[in-house]
């Protein structure tokens, strides 16, 4: 496309390229000057949610307290 087309119709062009995903090549008097092409594609990151899934385990009773109940102090009179 020649540069003076381009300078014209830039906005279109950025567009286009955009939505095809085809690269265009700007000439000026024939010869290649710039090339437009699409960005890359973005990677898509997972959420924090479930970030830390897989990454843990258990070890021991998690319904039971640590200690007893003696050794609490709200549970001393």
């Amino acid at each position: 496309m020649p540069v003076s087309k381009f300078k014209a119709t830039c906005l279109g062009v950025l567009q286009r390229v955009k939505r095809t995903g085809r690269p265009v090549l700007v000439t000026r008097f024939g010869e290649p000057i710039a090339q437009i092409v699409p960005p890359p594609a973005e990677e898509r990151t997972a959420g924090w949610l479930g970030a830390m899934a897989g990454r843990g385990r258990i070890v021991g009773d998690v319904v039971q307290p640590l200690v007893g109940e003696g050794e609490w102090e709200a549970g001393k009179k």
